[in-house]
């Protein structure tokens, strides 16, 4: 100290990155890292001064330690919303491929989390979105995803599971994929393309059901990104497309028993006629469901029923929660035949009442998508007939106004799920008088007169409009008018 020692000015430190001693670059690195850390003000003028670039310089540097500091100080200067200049300014720079270069040829533990972590947080920003998936879906899903999950080496070994979601790189990797799964059609369609990603994605989620790793955030990641691939799968992939809007009409390929399915070939020569609910007694075995479904197919397959079954009676994770709901919720929309399928086996798998349970929660986002997959669920006639029986106390009851218990937890609901469960009431009373009947039981017209009266004051016009169409499908039945004006 007496020989006025003084700290490095930014400038500095930000030449010595260029420095022939890689131990005076690794420090400078380093440095660089440590100052930036939580000062979004260092941040943005380490970049102005030319430093992303140089770090970016140094991830194709012949020795480790340089790549581990250098991977440091990118994973601080691109973490957070306000860092979206830098995110930029590093994709800018062929940062991706870079790093991409680096976890291909790196075995260095600590360096891959390093890696996957930059990738992450460039993730969230929507302009890298699909640069990322062209650049490193694919070394992401085979050097880390596909590795990782142990998929390759099932059967479970025990001491592998364990490993598996401690794993900080898996951690990082789904978390990137998460953030892009999220940037539209052409994304998804490409993830959904990627050889290996589906299946070790539910490997990891099926090797953590009834294990304390079900709560954790790479078993959320996974359910999230398989929730958006299993978005409007009718309509973007080929088997969707190959059925046209009559699938209905002919959704048996053989008799109503299955037994047909296979000489039928999947999508049917045979098209009878048939009006598929009333005919498929919806008992017997699914129709071609017989063989074990493979990469995009374990998407839509019915056999994915369980696992999201499971965990929404086992997990606690809201997250998680949410995404297993909605990922239901979407593969039960529509006429499609694989939705139809899906809906009957969510009723064979006993699902019901799991998700009619989860309509207790205190959580606004779970129950905004349970109360979504219940009225996708309604579709279906026979399940319709079990929710107007055994849901209906329960929808009703989170319905804001008259009387409540819990009013302080319905205010707190947002309008979007007071919708959504006006939304499932009007389907589950479209096409089905008792279950009008068991609406006025439960109290509900008294609720939804309440909302749909209290124009502005309370409610969005949004909520009060789908309040109003259930109260307005409810005096569709003559027959009931004189009950509902007691």
């Amino acid at each position: 100290r007496e020989f006025g020692w003084r700290d490095p000015e930014l400038p500095e430190v930000i030449q010595m990155l260029q420095h022939q001693f890689p131990s005076v670059q690794s420090n400078a690195a380093a440095y660089l890292q440590h100052l930036c850390f939580g000062d979004n003000k260092i941040k943005a003028e380490i970049r102005r001064q030319g430093g992303i670039q140089l770090l970016v310089d140094l991830l194709d540097h012949r020795m480790t330690e340089v790549h581990r500091s250098a991977c440091g100080a990118l994973r601080n200067l691109v973490y957070g919303k306000a860092n979206d200049d830098n995110k930029i300014a590093l994709k800018n720079c062929g940062g991706i491929p870079a790093l991409v270069r680096l976890l291909r040829k790196t075995t260095d533990l600590e360096i891959r989390e390093l890696v996957t972590g930059v990738l992450w947080n460039l993730s969230s920003c929507d302009a890298l979105k699909m640069p990322i998936i062209q650049d490193a879906l694919a070394v992401l899903t085979n050097a880390v995803i596909i590795p990782h999950s142990g998929w390759e080496n099932s059967p479970l070994q025990d001491d592998h599971k364990i490993q598996l979601h401690s794993s900080q790189v898996l951690r990082n990797a789904t978390g990137c994929l998460r953030n892009v799964s999220s940037a539209g059609e052409e994304a998804r369609r490409r993830m959904r393309e990627c050889d290996g990603l589906t299946d070790a994605l539910l490997y990891v989620i099926q090797s953590a059901l009834g294990s304390s790793e079900i709560d954790s955030k790479t078993v959320e990641n996974c359910v999230c990104i398989l929730r958006n691939l299993s978005y409007r799968l009718a309509a973007e992939t080929s088997q969707g497309q190959q059925m046209g809007t009559d699938e209905l009409d002919g959704l048996l390929c053989g008799d109503a028993n299955g037994k047909d399915a296979e000489s039928s070939g999947c999508w049917g020569k045979k098209k009878k006629k048939k009006k598929s609910q009333d005919q498929w007694d919806g008992v017997g075995p699914l129709p071609d469901c017989a063989e074990p479904p493979k990469g995009i197919q374990m998407l839509w397959h019915p056999s994915i029923v369980k696992p999201y079954l499971t965990l929404l009676s086992e997990c606690s994770n809201p997250d998680t929660l949410e995404g297993a709901a909605g990922a239901l919720q979407n593969l039960a929309a529509g006429s499609w035949k694989w939705s139809v399928y899906i809906r009957a086996a969510v009723r064979k798998e006993k699902g019901l009442p799991i998700l009619v349970e989860l309509l207790r929660i205190d959580n606004d986002r779970v129950v905004c998508a349970v109360a979504t997959a219940l009225r996708n669920m309604a579709l279906d006639v026979r399940n319709k007939e079990l929710i107007g029986k055994y849901a209906m106390r329960d929808l009703v009851h989170r319905l804001p106004g008259a009387n409540n218990s819990n009013s302080s937890a319905s205010k707190a609901m947002s309008d979007d799920t007071v919708t959504a469960i006006c939304c499932t009431l009007h389907e589950v009373i479209t096409k089905n008088m008792e279950n009008a009947k068991a609406l006025r039981d439960a109290g509900g017209i008294e609720k939804l007169v309440g909302i749909s009266k209290s124009k502005g004051d309370k409610h969005s016009p949004k909520v009060v409009k789908a309040a109003s169409q259930v109260l307005n499908s409810m005096w569709q039945y003559r027959d009931l008018r004189s009950l509902y004006k007691k």
